[in-house]
């Protein structure tokens, strides 16, 4: 593959060999496939690597490591990294990809990279505590830039500074306290070492401001000034299936997506159907997956009720338009992707040097396992196409303990 002219259309990429794959990702990466094979061979991470992410290792557990083709994102190509043990999940996004394709592809915008530190302060009056607080903004603000530096050096660091007052409608005790968020730009790091170090340094300043008593100093998981947005436009016809028309499956899709609005017992399903994709990478690439499921599900609550992340509607072509707005708190440096062979290599698949490149890469895949999903609810169904692939793997299902020497690995 040319570097100016590589594509991430790959007609019969499902059929072709797993040796062909990977001759084509190391064409696609620019490296010799004698030495990409053995890196996804092993799984990218060996014991001693294991015992330097987490603590009372006894070995490791691999999981199948995919590349989804077809994605065309703002513009651009791009071959997407997939782990996950769901059959259909990968085969699905791919194809969702190339309906996609039909259109413009998959457009995303990002918000800068902030996150929250809370920093939880218990006094007698909280809000003449808040008042306080704002008043020392810019002195609080320089205490957590001197506790990282770097991270202002880079083009980070602290960018602003709220209160919010918890205050129950029948306290009990400690029920009312000041929470001070603290707003920092992380750069390409997920961020949590950094704003929780911020949040340790600024404490002691908040007690004797509000004369109050320091509670939790943490990151919040709920990463909303950290939004990721995509769109995607597809004809109807691109969408159609044999016995099904485009505008048929169009139809069912937008009546899936309304029963999601609808109930919440569906938009829990809906939203797991956007986390197959969204997981998948961030698994792939060493990033915190629970992370980012706690930070989604929060999110689709934010006004009291569970609703889904994404949206579907018909424009004025008749096009089926398809929209995903979530937090995405990922980085492309520190955590697992310092030691683990595949997840960087992931990384270098996506071209993910910044943040940018892999939060839009989840995005895509969260919204193209998306309408895959709702695609396939209307029109035969979900279960037949799954079953079809969740069988081939029933055959390689054998008794535990096996001798390894003796069990095929290649079929």
């Amino acid at each position: 593959m040319d570097g100016t002219q590589r594509t991430s259309r790959l007609a019969g990429w499902h059929r072709v060999g797993r040796g062909a794959r990977v001759e084509a990702l190391a064409a696609w990466l620019g490296l010799d496939v004698d030495a990409l094979a053995p890196v996804l061979a092993s799984g990218g991470i060996d014991l001693a690597a294991a015992e330097a992410l987490i603590e009372n290792v006894c070995g490791r557990y691999a999981l199948p490591f995919a590349v989804a083709p077809n994605f065309r994102i703002n513009g651009e190509d791009v071959l997407i990294p997939m782990v996950i043990e769901e059959a259909s999940v990968v085969a699905a996004a791919a194809n969702a990809a190339r309906m996609v394709r039909a259109g413009r592809g998959f457009t995303v915008d990002l918000d800068p990279p902030v996150m929250i530190c809370q920093v939880q302060i218990f006094t007698d009056s909280p809000e003449d505590a808040a008042d306080r607080i704002a008043e020392h903004r810019d002195e609080l603000l320089d205490i957590a830039r001197a506790a990282d530096p770097m991270l202002s050096d880079l083009g980070g660091g602290p960018v602003g500074l709220e209160t919010r007052i918890i205050d129950h409608e029948a306290p009990e005790p400690g029920e009312r306290f000041v929470v001070v968020h603290l707003l920092v730009d992380v750069r390409d790091a997920m961020g949590a070492n950094a704003v929780n170090t911020m949040g340790e340094a600024v404490a002691p300043r908040l007690e004797a401001l509000t004369r109050g008593r320091r509670g939790l100093r943490i990151l919040s998981n709920l990463a909303d000034r950290r939004l990721v947005r995509a769109r995607f436009e597809c004809p109807a016809e691109a969408l159609a299936l044999p016995g099904f028309s485009g505008e048929e499956i169009l139809e069912g899709v937008l009546a899936a997506a309304r029963f999601a609005e609808l109930d919440p017992y569906r938009a829990a399903t809906h939203n797991k159907g956007i986390m197959n994709g969204v997981d998948a990478v961030v698994l792939a690439t060493g990033n915190d997956w629970r992370a980012i499921e706690a930070g989604a599900h929060a999110y689709a609550a934010r006004d009291g009720r569970y609703r889904p992340l994404s949206a579907f509607n018909r424009d004025a072509e008749g096009q089926l338009v398809g929209t995903l707005e979530m937090p995405m708190a990922l980085g492309v440096v520190g955590g697992a992707t310092r030691v683990h062979g595949v997840a960087r290599l992931a990384l270098e698949l996506l071209g993910a040097t910044r943040v940018d490149a892999l939060a839009r890469a989840a995005a895509a895949a969260g919204l193209a396992s998306n309408l895959a999903a709702l695609r396939a609810l209307g029109s035969e169904g979900i279960q037949r196409g799954h079953m079809r692939l969740h069988g081939r793997s029933r055959h390689l299902a054998r008794p535990r303990h096996t001798d390894s020497s003796t069990t095929r690995h290649d079929r």
